[in-house]
């Protein structure tokens, strides 16, 4: 029997690539080189991009109507379905929590993470009911929902209590290309792009949002260097994000202290600024899946986190782990910036892990889900 036809929605991916951004891409790159040659429907400014991301498979883009994010929530409800049946598409699969509700076609919805429920209080009040609703919708409507993790469907299945939504997990991956143990030029180049010189760092990179613990990370950083004759700079790279509390602990930083925001990094910078990096630090208060922990440990970089949600599924036995206290990050970094061996042995367990993860095994999976979805739907399933 044939595989289904999928269109994969691709209209919500930003211009500037975070977390999902990196997962859509990869993913659509990772089915054309397996032969699966999907059609991508995507915003009109991203074209060129999935025609070379992937250039075996269909790549339409949408009118400038779908720009905003009201426009693409109504096109993605009125228009999609139509197009969908145009095309002659046997599976839609929306990687961004919402679906078209009044599709006929089978459907896959891709839940990142359980956070808008466990934790709305890390999230804005507009953006946590949001995603709390279509969640729960996707749950209920979906022929088929993708979640990350273990932990991301073990809290979906408690806080939802939607009865019989099947869940597939399926583990993002790692782009090995541009995630890799850097080249010095590659960390002078990281280096010469957030002002750095040869002073030594600590690296984040993650949007500035409560989930993250930023405030934390900085409090625990000017507790772990205090009497530090020659301390590390903090290095805060990303999304600006909206955690008013950055601001209060950027300013009880004692004076002496470097701390660099260096906002959004371009992709050819990352690989150099994670594994340049003395420790990546990344004491979020829970994560879906943990993608930047991946691309830290791919990058050679010796890995700090916390346990919370998904993030040991990620890290294992080859990271370092702390509380998300500024205290006990304070103490977990003291204690690696004062034990060079145990560093070099973190970052090398993590090359080895991190090679666990391939966005050739995702889009496999992906491709598993996609029929197990359409044999659902044409059972009289949701």
């Amino acid at each position: 029997m044939p595989e289904p036809r999928v269109l994969i929605d691709a209209t919500a991916v930003p211009a500037d690539r975070g977390g999902v951004g990196r997962y859509v891409d990869s993913l659509v790159a990772a089915l054309d080189e397996s032969g699966a040659g999907p059609t991508v429907v995507c915003q009109a400014r991203d074209a060129q991009l999935y025609s070379q991301l992937a250039p075996r498979s269909r790549i339409v883009h949408t009118a400038q109507s779908a720009a905003t994010r009201t426009a693409r929530l109504t096109w993605e409800q009125t228009t999609l379905p139509g197009l969908a049946r145009r095309l002659a598409i046997d599976v839609i699969h929306s990687p961004h929590y919402t679906m078209p509700l009044a599709s006929r076609t089978a459907s896959v919805v891709t839940l990142h993470d359980a956070t808008f429920f466990t934790d709305p209080v890390l999230h804005s009040s507009v953006k946590a009911r949001f995603f709390r609703a279509w969640t729960t919708t996707a749950l209920r409507k979906a022929s088929l929902c993708v979640v990350p993790s273990v932990a991301t469907a073990e809290e979906l299945r408690r806080v939802t209590r939607v009865r019989g939504a099947e869940m597939h997990v399926i583990r993002h991956g790692v782009d090995s290309a541009r995630f890799h143990p850097p080249s010095q030029e590659e960390i002078k180049a990281a280096r010469d792009a957030v002002g750095l010189g040869t002073m030594p760092y600590i690296a984040f990179l993650g949007a500035l949002e409560p989930r993250k613990n930023v405030p934390a990370l900085i409090r625990g950083f000017s507790l772990a260097v205090a009497d530090c004759p020659s301390p590390p700079a903090l290095v805060l790279a990303g999304q600006p994000g909206w955690d008013s509390q950055v601001e209060n602990a950027l300013a009880d930083a004692p004076l002496r202290l470097r701390v660099i925001r260096a906002g959004y990094l371009p992709f050819d910078t990352l690989s150099g600024f994670l594994g340049g990096a003395d420790v990546v630090a990344y004491p979020s208060l829970g994560e879906g899946f943990g993608l930047p922990v991946l691309e830290a440990m791919a990058s050679g970089a010796c890995v700090l986190t916390t346990r919370r949600l998904a993030l040991p599924e990620v890290g294992g036995d080859a990271v370092a782990y702390c509380g998300v206290g500024a205290g006990d990050v304070a103490a977990a970094l003291r204690e690696l910036l004062d034990d060079p061996a145990r560093r070099a042995e973190l970052a090398q367990a993590a090359l080895r892990r991190a090679k666990d993860f391939s966005w050739t095994a995702s889009a496999e999976a992906h491709r598993e889900a996609y029929e197990r979805a359409w044999h659902r739907h044409r059972r009289g399933r949701p």
